[in-house]
């Protein structure tokens, strides 16, 4: 489906038909430039200027129910007043940014006149359309300097993923195969609660029920794209012979073709599975699992249906990139490298990783069933953010942390999976210790292709309680 954004330019009738000629004229320019720009992946569209309460209603409404529309950019290119804007507003259920720049970088102080003063008073507008905001309550995002300036530009690309993403919230599917893990406490939570809140439909499965599809998928499917993986991927045979090891990587060639079958047939982008809860399986899904992360769904396990959610939800705003589902698994305590590694027993986010993957496989003791595959990788460098979705019974709570990733250097040969570390910022103790006072969990969705600010606009976007780890 194609993606757009619409630019809303505030003015008013009382400057004449020759100013607005001017407010449209310059509007125009502003949204050719911006789209020449290169910074954005979705284009900007402009609407007739807003001038009345009726015209910003009509858009306003025009743009819930257009599908295409992501969200609404405002700008006050002249004093607009906002009793204008109060109906309009309150219609609106689209992320809304508020672009507090004017049309000119610098004052003419040469030729400067009250005609000029008039036609761009957008530091007036801006004060004027702010107070309705915020009176409206409306939870938007303001940007503020220079249009043509490349880190203005930015910051309204970085919005527009996280529009693109609050949209995308409404339509995640979870499918949930088996129940959660007995005994685990930050898997539970209020799913009806998370649908009206968030959009999520979380939906179980018997495990039966996809042990059928599997079960249906022919030999030849399996030839078909198991070459594809002999194309893309090492393969580390280990102490087993090449019959048995590539018997047991076909299992998981099956496993992946059934569930992508299942969850497309149900139009699920998200899902869960739970080594407690596997009858009929003969392998825990690891590889198939992480090949299926790769192609854009949410996944977490022991049926944590709401990091499964959050990763699909991470994943579209992050446009697919470096973003995946993770585990708190152990620490590096040596004074000066304090660092997390960040692991899972089978299902690491090959988007993640640094190094080209291997295909292992090798014995696993929960589940009870045949040793799985899975690929083996280190992780990527780079800034980013771990994040963490809790249901504290009154409301859910997300915790964000910003950490700096790193490529391990030491080899573990002994450790037959894909490992992931980062140093946790501020720093080492005080992060992890306001990650344990705020109750944040040990399953995260880990994202180096975002910023703390993303994830904190979406959770302002849905009214959703949120810490930033400072």
């Amino acid at each position: 489906m194609k993606k757009v954004f619409w630019l809303v330019v505030g003015s008013q009738q009382l400057y004449g038909p020759d100013a607005l000629a001017k407010v449209k004229e310059d509007a125009e320019k502003l949204v050719a430039g911006l789209n020449e720009s290169n910074k954005f992946i979705y284009p900007i569209e402009l609407q007739d200027l807003a001038i009345s309460a009726e015209k910003i209603t009509e858009i306003m409404q025009a743009a819930n129910f257009q599908d295409e529309v992501q969200g609404i950019i405002t700008w006050m290119h002249t004093f607009s007043p906002a009793k204008m804007w109060i109906r309009g507003t309150q219609l609106l259920q689209k992320p809304l940014l508020h672009l507090a720049t004017q049309f000119n970088e610098s004052i003419p102080w040469e030729t400067i006149d009250m005609d000029f003063m008039n036609l761009n008073q957008s530091a007036h507008g801006d004060r004027e359309y702010g107070f309705i905001n915020a009176r409206l309550k409306k939870s938007n995002e303001i940007v503020v300097g220079y249009w043509k300036n490349p880190d203005v530009q930015e910051k309204i690309a970085a919005w527009m993923q996280v529009a693109v993403a609050y949209n995308a919230s409404y339509s995640i599917k979870v499918a949930r195969f088996g129940d959660n893990m007995r005994d685990v406490a930050v898997t539970e939570g209020d799913k009806v609660e998370a649908q009206i809140k968030f959009g999520w439909q979380v939906d179980y499965f018997g495990v039966g029920d996809l042990v059928q599809v599997i079960n249906e998928v022919s030999d030849e499917e399996v030839e078909q794209l198991f070459l594809e993986y002999q194309k893309l991927y090492d393969f580390d045979l280990g102490s087993y012979n090449e019959v048995t090891f590539l018997n047991h990587v076909k299992v998981q060639v099956r496993q992946e073709i059934g569930l992508k079958r299942f969850l497309d047939a149900g139009h699920y982008n998200a899902f869960t599975t739970n080594f407690e809860d596997l009858y009929g399986l003969e392998q825990l899904p690891g590889l198939a699992v992480q090949r299926l992360m790769m192609q854009g769904y949410g996944f977490a396990g022991e049926g944590d249906w709401k990091t499964a959610a959050l990763d699909r939800l991470l994943k579209v705003m992050a446009n697919f990139e470096s973003t995946g589902f993770m585990e708190d698994y152990t620490y590096e305590l040596s004074k000066g490298h304090e660092a997390i590694l960040g692991s899972h027993m089978l299902e690491v986010d090959p988007t993640l990783g640094a190094t080209k993957p291997k295909i292992v496989v090798n014995p696993l003791s929960m589940g009870n069933l045949a040793d799985p595959a899975r690929l083996v990788f280190d992780g990527k460098e780079g800034a980013g953010v771990v994040v963490s979705m809790a249901d504290f019974g009154t409301g859910f709570k997300l915790l964000i942390n910003k950490v700096n990733a790193f490529t391990p250097t030491i080899s573990a040969p002994k450790l037959p999976v894909a490992r992931v570390m980062w140093e946790v910022l501020p720093s080492f103790s005080t992060g992890v210790n306001q990650w344990l006072e705020h109750g944040g969990g040990h399953h995260t969705v880990l994202s180096l292709n975002l910023s703390s600010q993303q994830v904190a606009s979406w959770a302002k976007l849905v009214q959703l309680d949120y810490i930033i780890i400072k």
